[in-house]
């Protein structure tokens, strides 16, 4: 049976259905009532199976695989380039089916749609996130309407539309495509299902195995810390719920630092940590990150504050040198995913991470979709 949903912050539950709230009453993001944890200790590499890919650790996850593509085990790479210091390694993320690692909470969010009976997805997207649910929902043979920003890059369109999703270009801010997106699926005769990369809880189940990987890549030896680009918060938090789950099940000892980056103008996590300053400026170069409002704001920030962790905010030029350095390294990412790399240079001359510390920075999404 499908899990039901609860509020965090409220308490309120509702029961599992195609007809469930994307929202609490209350305004509050819902999470899955029941979160499972295997017994028992941690296995050896080589008694997972990888061939179930990131569903390997469904033992920690509230859905089911019901929509798949053999998702998961990214390589986890040490770089080779010069251009890069020591004690860092790379998860190569845009490997997945759709070239970036929102297929981790795609394959969990059409999962449960597909659990639920649903007939109709909706998602808002400036294109990663859209790409992947329209691309699921193609292998779960579900109707999906992805409301993009109109001037949506050409090569994110196309992997939304040559799957059979529809692609709703809407004019203005990113907020503007999110608005016009909820009201749809809120009217009197509702477009569909919210699989909101941002509100859903299975999207956020689904990255949580990012860290699974990561530990189980390690031999369960957690890295100091870990730097991920940092928008609506999807990798970010997906990974603290993932490295919490592993602690709380003695599968790990202890938690990574978490460290996010943001696109200097569209900073609010790091306005909030640091100041208006901090946050001010331009970047133009991560638009896959331009989110000023995120959905669980209240989560990132508790989530650092737990981990010790932190957020900056990096203007467009540092960005496009990391980009020019990842490409010349051979890691051909698109030019969102260098904030991470940028920011890790960053962290560690302003002496948040020392030389010593061991770092996985994942590189999320591919240089084909630029």
């Amino acid at each position: 049976m499908p899990t039901d949903l609860a509020c965090p912050d409220c308490g309120r539950t509702y029961d599992a259905g195609p007809d469930e709230p994307w929202r609490c009453d209350c305004g509050h993001p819902l999470e899955f009532a029941d979160r499972p944890r295997p017994d028992g200790p941690a296995p050896d590499f080589a008694e997972l199976d990888t061939r179930a890919g990131l569903w390997a650790f469904e033992d920690f996850l509230p859905v089911s695989p019901e929509v798949t593509l053999g998702e998961g085990f990214t390589p986890l790479e040490e770089p080779a380039s010069a251009n890069w210091e020591e004690n860092v390694q790379f998860k190569l993320e845009y490997v997945f089916p759709s070239g970036s690692f929102k297929d981790r909470g795609a394959t969990a969010t059409l999962s449960r749609a597909a659990q639920l009976g649903v007939e109709t997805v909706v998602e808002d997207s400036s294109g990663n996130a859209g790409a992947a649910i329209a691309q699921y929902a193609a292998r779960a043979g579900i109707d999906a309407d992805v409301y993009v920003p109109a001037d949506a890059k050409d090569s994110k369109l196309a992997a939304i539309e040559r799957v059979g999703a529809t692609p709703i270009r809407v004019e203005g801010t990113r907020q503007d495509v999110t608005d016009a997106c909820i009201e749809a699926v809120e009217s009197e005769n509702s477009a569909g299902w919210y699989a909101s990369h941002a509100w859903n809880p299975a999207f956020f189940a689904g990255t949580s195995t990012f860290a699974f990987e990561v530990a189980a890549q390690r031999d369960w030896e957690v890295p100091d810390a870990v730097v991920t680009p940092l928008g609506h918060g999807t990798l970010f938090l997906g990974a603290y719920r993932g490295f919490r789950a592993l602690k709380a099940a003695g599968w790990t000892d202890r938690m990574p630092r978490l460290l996010g980056a943001q696109a200097a103008g569209y900073a609010p996590v790091a306005e909030e940590l640091h100041g208006d300053e901090a946050a001010a400026g331009d970047n133009a170069v991560a638009d896959g990150i331009q989110i000023l409002d995120p959905a669980r704001k209240d989560q990132i920030l508790a989530a650092i504050d737990a981990t010790d962790g932190d957020a900056i905010a990096l203007d467009s030029d540092s960005v496009a040198e990391a980009l020019d350095g990842l490409h010349r390294g051979g890691f051909y990412t698109e030019p969102t995913c260098a904030v991470a790399p940028a920011a890790l240079a960053e962290f560690r001359e302003r002496g948040v991470l020392d030389e010593g510390d061991e770092v996985v920075v994942p590189l999320t999404g591919s240089g084909l979709k630029s």
